[in-house]
């Protein structure tokens, strides 16, 4: 009998082996994407956070559609046509280097260009796929609003026809990328239904003033959207969906890259805390050599890796066509979840130098307070789950 083969050694990056899941292809991605995030975020993003900005978002947009990062799982009208998969990769790189930079990514190919791809007519997906995918346009998606979060159904954005045109009047909020973006995708009421238009946002009575003082996603534009009257023509409206189907589509695109990003954040704390275990020192050695220390090192690591696993999983479903809703509402549960209680453990680690914009942990952990409420709260994923399991609908 031959000799079996001997196990490679142990990788404290990749301890279950899961890089053995990609191709030379998926790697190059990755790989791609986090050297540019390496280059123009890492040595900045602190500075962004603690002023509350993000300089420079037009040229970033188009350094990020340079390296096929925009809309990259959409196919033709100039995007890249990657794997879902790949998408994930990308999605879990930039939410390393920030939850800002990430947001700034999803809503734009997962929200706003997803939205007009599968939604929109020839004409409007040759007008702004193809400038949105090289990043001369940025988008945003207008779907939240003020007293409708988690009850988009209930929204008060209204259009109504005026002879052949459309006039939109109503509110959205925390929209990211609304006071740069050139295109909004926005929801809105009509009799008959709810229909998805794109506005262009040069539209007369369309305004979207950015929110300040936000504790969160600081190095992120997030603004309100306003809709005083905006005039547009008949063509503007979203021909191929009538419906909460339609944002909610978008939405599921989106969640799935949330379950890849989350990671990435919790990635980047708990490399921050192993290396800091492995160099402070206390009591004559370093605490990475305490049991207690060891033991946190050890659950996080788990939690890490079991949901970049996860992320995996539901990449290869939804690469085959095979991903449900409630297996996207799976993932942002659990690994939003867990990210943030990888961030807390870390910061237990570093000490007081957790609370440091030197280090990464205290902005990664504020970052994903939003993340865990945005595109679904905690409750309403588990009430998708809820419902799924048991058949009854809990949502009213």
């Amino acid at each position: 009998m031959s000799a079996s083969p001997k196990p490679p050694a142990f990788d404290p990056a990749d301890p279950l082996g899961l890089d053995d899941l990609l191709d030379p292809e998926d790697l190059a991605v990755r790989d791609t994407v986090r050297s540019w995030a390496a280059d123009r975020v890492l040595p900045y993003v602190a500075d962004w956070y603690e002023k509350g900005e993000l300089p420079g978002i037009r040229e970033l947009a188009r350094e990020l559609g340079s390296i096929g990062a925009l809309g990259m799982s959409l196919t033709g009208y100039g995007c890249a046509g990657a794997s879902s998969v790949q998408y994930g990769l990308a999605c879990l790189e930039l939410e390393a280097a920030d939850s800002g930079i990430r947001s700034l990514v999803s809503v734009q190919g997962s929200l706003a260009m997803y939205a007009i791809h599968a939604y929109g007519s020839e004409e409007q997906k040759n007008e702004w796929l193809p400038r949105m995918a090289s990043g001369e346009v940025i988008g945003c998606f207008g779907l939240t609003e003020p007293d409708h979060g988690s009850d988009p159904a209930g929204m008060r954005t209204f259009a109504k026809r005026d002879g052949d045109d459309w006039v939109l009047n109503g509110r959205k909020m925390w929209i990211t990328n609304g006071s740069v973006a050139g295109v909004a995708v926005v929801w809105a009421r009509t009799e008959d239904g709810i229909r998805g238009f794109v506005v262009p946002t040069d539209r007369p009575g369309f305004s979207a003033p950015e929110i300040k003082h936000k504790w969160s996603l600081r190095a992120s534009v997030t603004s309100e959207l306003v809709l005083d009257d905006v005039r547009l023509p008949a063509d503007a409206v979203l021909p191929e969906v009538t419906g909460l189907r339609g944002p909610l589509g978008c939405l599921s695109h989106a969640r799935y890259g949330i379950v890849w990003g989350s990671m990435g954040a919790a990635r980047a704390s708990f490399e921050a805390a192993l290396e800091y275990a492995r160099t402070r020192e206390q009591f004559g050695r370093p605490i990475g050599g305490f049991q207690l220390t060891q033991a946190k090192l050890a659950d996080m690591a788990v939690e890490l890796h079991k949901g970049i696993l996860l992320a995996h999983h539901l990449g290869r479903r939804m690469d085959a066509g095979r991903l449900r809703p409630e297996q996207i509402s799976f993932g942002k549960l659990n690994n939003v979840r867990e990210a943030i209680e990888i961030c807390r453990t870390a910061r237990t680690i570093l000490g007081a130098n957790g609370i440091s914009l030197e280090y990464p942990v205290m902005r990664h952990a504020t970052n994903l307070e939003s993340v865990l409420t945005y595109e679904g709260t905690v409750e309403m994923h588990q009430l998708v789950l809820g419902k799924a399991l048991t058949g009854l609908d809990a949502f009213r």
